[in-house]
């Protein structure tokens, strides 16, 4: 009887340690997640456009790095009709985005001000455009601007 009590003990821990082992896994992942969306913040502090590019200064005002930056996604486009610009680079297919972080940084990290070009196939006409900056865990920011 004892044999048989100690068998089942085993046998019970055997098929409950595994599921309980996933479960914590999966609440940490969900609250590493979490803590990265609720540490990740950016602000467009400027935007200029000069003939065929568009430039942006874009601020991770955040207290956590920004990794995986060509991931992002910008929408760009008169406030009738914007669409998704794709990262690219000087051989890519315009219109196309890049970046270059501001002062010899190689890292987003916090207070690191990111300056991102649109490459646009035609100079923009004038009126009013929404850029719209989404970064890999979907923290974004907008705004409206005109141009000349």
């Amino acid at each position: 009887m004892i044999i048989g009590g100690v068998i089942a003990s085993f046998a019970v821990f055997n098929g409950v340690y595994p599921a309980v082992e996933r479960s914590s896994a999966a609440v940490n992942s969900a609250a590493d997640s979490v803590n990265d969306r609720l540490t990740s913040q950016i602000q467009i502090i400027e935007v200029g456009d000069s003939g065929t590019t568009v430039d942006a200064w874009v601020k991770n005002i955040g207290s956590s790095k920004i990794d995986g930056i060509e991931n992002s996604d910008i929408f760009f486009g008169p406030e009738s009709s914007f669409a998704r610009i794709s990262h690219g680079g000087d051989n890519s297919t315009l219109p196309y985005w890049d970046y270059s972080l501001e002062g010899g940084n190689t890292r987003w990290g916090q207070a690191v001000t990111n300056k991102m070009t649109i490459h646009l196939s035609s100079t923009p006409e004038p009126g009013t455009y929404i850029l719209k900056v989404v970064i890999p865990n979907g923290i974004f920011d907008e705004t409206v601007f005109g141009v000349k």
